[in-house]
């Protein structure tokens, strides 16, 4: 059995998240940061802390091994989102300096925990570069796509290519849209999510021509999200293995059509957990070892 850290889809051995309680806290806690961390409106705590015990189980239904972050007083809500503060290779972690300065500690607090795990460091990007993990998904084992946004610079991407390069990796810049603007969560993980070696959610609209071709050069067909799905969490996606999806609910046309393309699709009530706060499912997780 091989395993891999570059991979989206492929079954997942080892994961670690941030759950509800550790980082949500109380209501009073989400009062306090909510608006200023630029959430669609207030999440309940009971509420949320019902969602992800769901989303929880699916996890662990997957047979994935589970691992968690630890509270620290130091984080925002937003820490919940584990897979933004680094990016898993083969080769080590790499720890991203945030793009959203409410989050800039998260990183920090990641690396002690790879540390204490004995789970190597590759590199860091540091200031005044910045990378956010929601911005970049391993296409195959060689291939790593990283978004230009307002999270994700150029400094930050160079910094990137000078850690992966000399390890054979290509690493393709996606230019994306200004879209709704710097204060909103725009990654690109938002129109991309890998389910197989050559099957990918995506939303169309705001994908570059350039990197769509580029896809379907490589071989890759693609499940479209509809306008009426898109913020709504429909394109994030997350494989926990190779057309196994978690996805949050209320997402028919897309749920139907992952299922028309072979998929097994399970979903979660997100409202509170995801949709508020602008992070689904992969933005959820940080995966760690994938198997063949």
């Amino acid at each position: 059995m091989k395993t891999t850290y570059h991979s989206e889809y492929l079954k997942m051995q080892s994961v670690f998240i941030n759950p509800v309680k550790t980082t949500f806290i109380s209501n009073t806690f989400i009062e306090s940061q909510w608006r200023q961390l630029n959430y669609l409106s207030k999440p309940d705590y009971e509420l949320a802390l019902k969602e992800y015990e769901l989303f929880e189980d699916e996890l662990r239904n997957s047979g994935a091994n589970i691992q968690y972050f630890p509270q620290n007083d130091g984080l925002s809500i937003d820490s919940m989102y584990c897979r933004d503060a680094s990016i898993a290779t083969d080769f080590g972690m790499i720890l991203c300096n945030m793009g959203k300065p409410d989050r800039s500690v998260e990183p920090e607090i990641q690396k002690q925990v790879y540390k204490q795990n004995h789970i190597p460091i590759l590199g860091e990007i540091k200031s005044p570069g910045t990378i956010e993990g929601g911005d970049v998904a391993w296409l195959d084992e060689t291939t790593l796509a990283v978004g230009h946004t307002y999270r994700t610079n150029e400094l930050g991407i160079e910094q990137l290519k000078n850690l992966l390069e000399p390890h054979g990796i290509q690493v393709i810049v996606v230019e994306l849209p200004h879209y709704k603007g710097k204060s909103d969560v725009f990654h690109l993980m938002s129109i991309l999510s890998p389910v197989d070696k050559n099957l990918a959610v995506v939303y169309s609209p705001l994908m570059p021509i350039k990197f769509r071709n580029e896809l379907i050069d490589r071989g890759f067909n693609f499940v479209e999200v509809p306008d009426n799905e898109f913020e709504s969490m429909g394109c994030n996606v997350l494989a926990v293995a190779p057309r196994k999806c978690i996805m949050v609910a209320g997402n028919p046309k897309t749920k139907e059509a992952l299922l028309m393309a072979g998929c097994e699709v399970f979903t979660y009530s997100g409202e509170h957990i995801s949709v508020k706060g602008g992070g689904g499912p992969t933005c959820l997780t940080r995966p760690l070892i994938r198997v063949y």
